[in-house]
C-alpha cells in the first residue's frame, strides 16, 4: 500500500495545489468535481507531479516540505523541463 504526495495545477488560475492521499485517481476526481472545498472554485485541475511513499507519515512529511520555500523551489526545478 502506498500513500501519495501530489501537486495539481489549476487550469483556471495556473496555480498549484499540494496534498496527500491514499487513492490518487479518486482524489484527483474529487478535486475536479468540486468535492474539495479548498479547490472547488479553481477547477479544472491536472496532475503535474506525484511521489509514492510507503507510510502516511512520509507522505505528510513530503507534503509539508513541498509547501515550504525550499520545496517550491525543488518543484519548480523538477517541473521546468516539462513546461508546467
Amino acid at each position: 500500500m502506498f500513500y501519495y504526495t501530489y501537486v495539481l495545477k489549476s487550469l483556471k488560475d495556473e496555480k498549484h495545489y499540494t496534498g496527500f492521499t491514499k487513492k490518487l485517481k479518486e482524489r484527483l476526481e474529487m478535486h475536479n468535481t468540486g468535492k474539495v472545498s479548498s479547490t472547488k472554485f479553481r477547477r479544472p485541475f491536472e496532475l503535474v507531479y506525484f511521489e509514492a511513499c510507503k507510510s502516511i507519515d512520509s507522505a505528510i512529511h513530503r507534503e509539508k516540505y513541498l509547501k515550504t520555500a525550499y520545496g517550491k523551489r525543488y518543484l519548480k526545478n523538477r517541473l521546468k523541463n516539462y513546461n508546467i
